[in-house]
């Protein structure tokens, strides 16, 4: 059994890959290209892989594959309709990293809602050794106790923000963008309506025809100039441009951002713009990656690849 696993340092560095080579004769390799992916796979039974497109391109040479494995939950990057054809098994990773993506949507709240750069900022400088007060308080900032917590898609990940933004007193609702789920523990309210309410929304959404560019100059007009607009679900659910001239602008207090349009991220992206330190925060898609996840990734692979071989 020839596996080929195309981008293990998309899975970064502390995991342990060694389960693989139970399971036959691994070729890892660091990153490929489309190119390279198409020699590479010529003789392999499985391949691994996260972000490279599986398509008739990549894989036509590949002529006794049985099997895709992600490391990933999203699978935009397979041809099913070619992969079908083939009889080749498709398997991606679920829930891995539900409570790591959870984990970091405060992470970014908190960066950002507390002002935290600033007051980072103010103590490194220097500056708080000059004081005559035991504290400083500016920028003002607020309890999230009281407020609108609006999330866009209630999935696995949005209950959970949902569980422990009512933990800190938070009013939760919430918009499908299905429409086919009815939560009886949150209030399900229309997308305007969460725009106009939330002080936070919180987008855990997949991309579909319908999120694409879900926040755009029209929707997000409509929030409050106060809220803060956090991404950990999709990059293309939100117009980048739109978002860079609402904060620009202060129709916005701020956003958080995990994933973006394009990743990596552009040297000529709109939201480079220096003006939007401190009412901009970018991590790069780190979300789902603490060490536990990404073995646990690793771990669901190894099962995935076990179950297509029985």
């Amino acid at each position: 059994m020839n596996i080929v696993l195309l981008e293990t340092d998309s899975l970064g560095a502390g995991v342990d890959l060694s389960a693989f080579h139970t399971l036959g004769t691994v070729t890892a390799y660091p990153l490929s290209t489309t190119e390279e992916t198409i020699s590479r796979v010529a003789d392999a039974d499985v391949v691994v892989v996260n972000k490279i497109p599986m398509n008739e391109q990549t894989l036509s040479k590949a002529t006794h594959l049985k099997a895709i494995c992600l490391t990933a939950t999203g699978m935009n990057n397979i041809d099913f309709d070619y992969a079908n054809k083939r009889g080749i098994v498709v398997r991606n990773v679920k829930g891995y990293s539900t409570n790591s993506v959870i984990q970091h949507t405060f992470a970014m709240l908190f960066y950002l809602y507390e002002h935290l750069p600033e007051y980072d900022a103010y103590v490194s400088s220097g500056e708080y050794c000059k004081s005559r007060t035991f504290c400083h308080l500016e920028p003002a900032f607020h309890e999230l106790a009281g407020k609108t917590f609006g999330i866009i898609g209630l999935g696995e990940i949005g209950r959970g923000v949902a569980r422990i933004a009512s933990a800190f007193g938070c009013n939760v609702i919430y918009y499908s963008t299905t429409g086919a789920n009815h939560n009886p523990d949150y209030l399900r309210v229309d997308l305007d309506t969460l725009l106009a309410k939330s002080d936070i929304i919180s987008i855990h959404a997949p991309l579909s025809p319908k999120t694409e560019h879900l926040m755009n100059r029209n929707t997000l007009s409509k929030m409050k100039p106060s809220a803060y607009l956090l991404n950990l679900g999709r990059g293309p659910i939100i117009d980048e441009e739109a978002l860079c001239e609402a904060l620009l602008n202060g129709q916005l207090a701020g956003a958080g951002l995990d994933v973006l349009e394009e990743e990596p991220m552009r040297e000529d992206s709109v939201l480079r713009n220096p003006l939007l330190k401190n009412r901009l925060f970018i991590t790069p898609h780190i979300g789902w990656a603490p060490l536990e996840a990404r073995q646990r990734c690793i771990d669901e692979t190894i099962k995935n690849i076990k179950s297509v071989l029985t």
